[in-house]
């Protein structure tokens, strides 16, 4: 018997698949406490499989960038005459 595409490992590179494994739902219904250790492995319920998605990051634009290297270069020169005043006192 063949196995089916969306259970197959490409080349190492894991990717969501749509398909638990028997085994696979076991454990998290486990994990919910929807199946208990003697009950029949048939006639499992459903379990979803979430995907995750993950956010693109924005890229940051010149204003933005020349904004945050003012701002930084500022912070540090107040910051520097604080020291300064407290160890003339």
């Amino acid at each position: 018997m063949t196995i089916d595409k969306t259970l197959k490992v490409r080349r190492g590179a894991t990717s969501n698949r749509s398909v638990l494994t028997r085994a696979e739902r076991l454990e998290r219904l486990k994990e919910t406490d929807r199946w208990q250790e003697g009950q029949s492995p048939l006639g499992l319920p459903k379990v979803r499989v979430r995907k995750l998605s993950m956010k693109k990051k924005k890229k940051k634009t010149k204003e933005d960038e020349e904004g945050a290297a003012a701002g930084g270069a500022a912070a540090p020169a107040a910051g520097g005459g604080k020291a300064a005043a407290s160890a003339k006192k």
